[in-house]
Parts: structure tokens; C-alpha cells; sequence
């Protein structure tokens, strides 16, 4: 188990975790923005672009997020009309999502306080970031446990309680 905290996330989370995976990755997330990722020179490019990257070397992606995603996002995704629409990426909105779980290849797994957006796992300078921590890990016994939290979330078990059905605009059962 490993504290993370501040830019870390982006070294830890982004460049040694997501960009990095062969199998699969699942993100949880209250607030979802289109995140850059640097390139070379002055350039970036969204991280989404990355994810239909992975998605067509085969890694399965899901994303649940609780707030609605930001316009640039939601622009980003629709030009890249392969990953939303091709098989791998999984994205569902629950309104009571506020948890932040990042995990990759079941092998890396974070949970904190970081959202997926610059500010919070992105590469944002240092004065212009939130102050985030969290606990990366890769445990089996945190890793299935973690897995199964988001697993629970991911198939509704939690709609039929959750109180917000009637706000809710798609109801996973």
C-alpha cells in the first residue's frame, strides 16, 4: 500500500497505470472532464484519445461517473465515435457516484479523493491542481474487494435502495 498525493496521481495513476494497460481498466468517478495527457513539446492530446487507443489494442474499459461530463469531454468522445460505439468502452452515469476508484489489469488499484479531471489526476501544474491523496495499491485481498465495490455499483444492485430513482436518468435494473 502506497500514499499517493498531488502530482503523483497523474505519475502513479495516468502514466504508470491507465496508459499502461494490457487487459482492462475501470474508473469511478464523481466529475469527469476531458483530461489531457502531455505530449512532446508544448503539445497534449485527450486522454480519451488514449483509451481508443487501448480499447483497440483490446483492453476493456468502464467508466461510471456521478456528475454529468463536461462539454469538452462529451466533444472529445463524440469524435472519437470508435470508442463509444465499438466494443470495450462501457460508460454508465449514476447520480449517487461519488466514490473515486481507478483499477488496472487487476493488478493497480486507487482510491482517494481524485476525480478525472486535470485538476485531480491530470497533469496540471502544481498551482493549478487540488490538493488530492489516496492509497494505491495491489493487494489481491484490497484489490478484490475494491473490485467488488465498483462490481456492485456497475450492475444496480444498488437502485432498487437508492433513493434517487425518480432523478435518475437511466436506471441501471
Amino acid at each position: 500500500m502506497r500514499l499517493i498525493s498531488d502530482s503523483g496521481h497523474f505519475d502513479l495513476l495516468v502514466r504508470d497505470g491507465i496508459l499502461k494497460a494490457r487487459e482492462r481498466i475501470w474508473i469511478a468517478t464523481a466529475n469527469v472532464k476531458d483530461l489531457h495527457i502531455p505530449g512532446p513539446g508544448r503539445r497534449s492530446s485527450p486522454l480519451l484519445d488514449h483509451l481508443a487507443a487501448l480499447q483497440r489494442k483490446g483492453v476493456l474499459i468502464r467508466l461510471l461517473h456521478g456528475g454529468k461530463p463536461g462539454r469538452l469531454f462529451l466533444n472529445t468522445l463524440n469524435r472519437n465515435s470508435d470508442l463509444h460505439s465499438g466494443d470495450g468502452f462501457e460508460m454508465q452515469h449514476c447520480p449517487r457516484v461519488h466514490c473515486k476508484i481507478i483499477i488496472v489489469d487487476n493488478k493497480m488499484a486507487y482510491t482517494g479523493s481524485a476525480n478525472l479531471t486535470g485538476a485531480g489526476i491530470g497533469a496540471k501544474s502544481d498551482s493549478r491542481r487540488n490538493f488530492e491523496s489516496g492509497v494505491l495499491f495491489d493487494d489481491s485481498e484490497s484489490l478484490e474487494a475494491l473490485e467488488d465495490y465498483f462490481d456492485r455499483i456497475w450492475m444496480g444492485n444498488h437502485c432498487t435502495t437508492c433513493g434517487r430513482r425518480k432523478i435518475c436518468p437511466s436506471p441501471f435494473i
